[in-house]
């Protein structure tokens, strides 16, 4: 069993919920979430278990991006409240043994933040080495690098005669991290909210800070007319360099959590940014098992992911990060689509499907991360038109394939698919209108299931997932071996049955989780079948023993046995 301490390390037991502030819950009717929204919805965090909440950025922002454009860090959106309102949240969730991150958004600013303001100025100052800019090259962009909302990454502003860095939207210049002075501003504005009592941060595309000196070209890949700004600005020469300085002069300083965003980083790269002797982060976000769904035109594709491509890479990151990493677990964010959607089965089985994934990674070894409404099971949404689409990359993508005269089929299953708004849709808290979120016209469009998923259904219902992902983070909390255990995969070559065992000391798990919508069987190999089972959970009915030697498995069907 495992103690009650205090310890550094602490967020390697906790579980963390994480909570789009504009979508969560409206207070004031406006129909945008707001902090008193969440400060209200405190007592639902403690029925479900989690011990740390998440908050996408809630600073003052243009909006281009959905508040990842911050003008202003030191100030909170109007839309979600005052400064006092965020103040009243830390100190409440506090009180009820909750910790707060917030999204340290530092790659890049809004183009309204001052100092872009004042960079862009026609005199050079201070500011302008603030940013990154670039003479042209050969009468055109300084490199060939296209933006993760489309066109390329350079902006020609004719006061500065030069091209300043976006890899995101026009509106979202690269900050500078070569000028020392860039760096000690993040770090001051980091105190600030450390000082508050904030538990630690979710650092956005960390890993594209550092850019390689000579900028080079990009590879050009299938349809694209840009090239990649991976190749010069992922896991850069200098990012190690950053990061260790900002622990040994902020992180170090506080008893915190930290994790980073790596877009582009494999396991190996991965390792040096939380490896503790680098005193860098705690964890980093990959990204890994979310393109095993790519197609030929990149994340926007109706394909589905093989589970045993999905096994490799999980399994992959659990023995690389065994010894002296530690893991985010996730099946989606803000970013993603819904797991259900995505790699369960979001009709027939949805209620099986939410319970199985669940369970296959809460089981795992590292930090597990709850997107909201995943603990209800909810749903991708198919909105009919683009109009009711709000996100930016959503609608460049679809002028992108328009004029690439693809099948409107085709476009269409691939915006319901992974639209970024299909995470972004209200939280489903009843059967009423706006589905509770609001008493006024929501800023996205409820998803039109919302009457048979939403909290209130939840809560009465004994086996809904609710109360299934409740379960899952009980365990986590009785069971040591769920924390620290050692993962070892068994069974690598079936078709359609995710298994592994978890050793620590003395205690022993089995894990079983089917993929299919058949009924199927899972034999397990070895001596330990002999072991006494004791089943800590599945999503269909329990038992309190079984024969584990041959399990007959029900579509979706999970199962969690303690061998002794």
């Amino acid at each position: 069993m495992m103690s009650d301490d205090k310890e550094k390390d602490w967020w390697k037991k906790s579980v963390v919920y994480q909570v789009y502030p504009k979508s969560f819950n409206d207070s004031n009717g406006d129909g945008i979430g707001d902090i008193p929204g969440i400060t209200e919805k405190l007592p639902y965090f403690k029925e479900l278990g989690v011990d740390v909440i998440w908050l996408n950025p809630i600073y003052k922002s243009p909006y281009v991006d959905n508040g990842y454009d911050i003008s202003d860090y030191k100030a909170i959106h109007q839309d979600f409240g005052t400064m006092e309102d965020f103040n009243q949240l830390l100190s409440k969730a506090h009180k009820l043994d909750l910790k707060i991150i917030m999204d340290l958004v530092v790659n890049h600013t809004s183009s309204e933040h001052p100092w872009f303001k004042k960079s862009r100025e026609k005199t050079p100052n201070q500011y302008r080495d603030y940013y990154i800019w670039k003479n042209a090259k050969d009468g055109g962009v300084p490199t060939n690098w296209g933006s993760s909302f489309g066109g390329s990454t350079w902006e020609y502003n004719e006061d500065v005669g030069k091209y300043y860095l976006h890899l995101f939207a026009k509106q979202q210049p690269d900050l500078n991290w070569e000028n020392s002075k860039v760096r000690e501003e993040v770090y001051d504005i980091m105190r600030f909210w450390l000082d508050k009592g904030i538990d630690g941060f979710r650092m956005d595309v960390i890993s594209l800070i550092s850019k390689k000196p000579d900028y080079p070209d990009g590879q050009v890949i299938n349809h694209k007319k840009y090239g990649s700004y991976y190749d010069g600005a992922a896991n850069g020469p200098r990012v190690h360099e950053f990061l260790h300085e900002m622990n040994q002069k902020v992180l170090s300083k506080y008893n915190v959590m930290t994790v980073g965003e790596a877009p582009h980083t494999n396991a190996d790269e991965a390792l040096i940014y939380c490896n503790a002797d680098s005193e860098e982060l705690d964890m980093v976000f990959h990204f890994d098992h979310m393109h095993l769904d790519y197609g030929p035109y990149g994340k926007f594709t109706d394909k589905k992911a093989k589970m045993a491509d999905l096994r490799e890479v999980l399994t992959h990151w659990q023995y690389k990060m065994a010894d002296k990493g530690w893991n985010s677990l996730y099946w989606s964010n803000h970013d993603q689509a819904r797991p259900v959607s995505r790699f369960g089965n979001d009709t027939k089985y949805r209620k099986e499907s939410a319970k199985m994934l669940g369970t296959l990674l809460h089981m795992m070894k590292g930090t597990p991360y709850i997107f909201e409404g995943e603990e209800l099971g909810m749903t991708n949404v198919h909105f009919n038109s683009i109009n009711d689409y709000n996100d930016i990359e959503t609608h460049n993508t679809y002028r992108e394939f328009n004029g690439l005269h693809l099948d409107p089929e085709f476009i269409r299953r691939a915006i319901h698919a992974k639209s970024r708004d299909n995470a972004r849709t209200p939280m489903q808290w009843d059967d009423s209108v706006h589905a509770g979120f609001s008493d006024g016209s929501p800023w996205l469009k409820v998803n039109p299931n919302y009457k048979e998923i939403n909290v209130r259904e939840a809560l009465n219902d004994k086996d809904s997932v609710f109360y299934y992902y409740k379960k899952l983070i009980a365990l986590r909390k009785e069971y040591d071996v769920i924390v620290n255990g050692e993962y070892q995969l068994i069974c690598d070559d079936d078709p359609d049955i995710f298994s592994y065992i978890r050793k620590g000391d003395g205690e022993i798990l089995l894990v079983i989780c089917s993929f299919s919508d058949q009924s199927t069987k899972f034999q397990f190999p070895g001596n330990l079948s002999e072991k006494k089972a004791q089943l800590l959970i599945g999503n269909y009915d329990e038992r309190d023993n079984d024969d584990i030697r041959e399990v007959s498995l029900k579509p979706y069907e999970a199962r969690v046995y303690l061998l002794k």
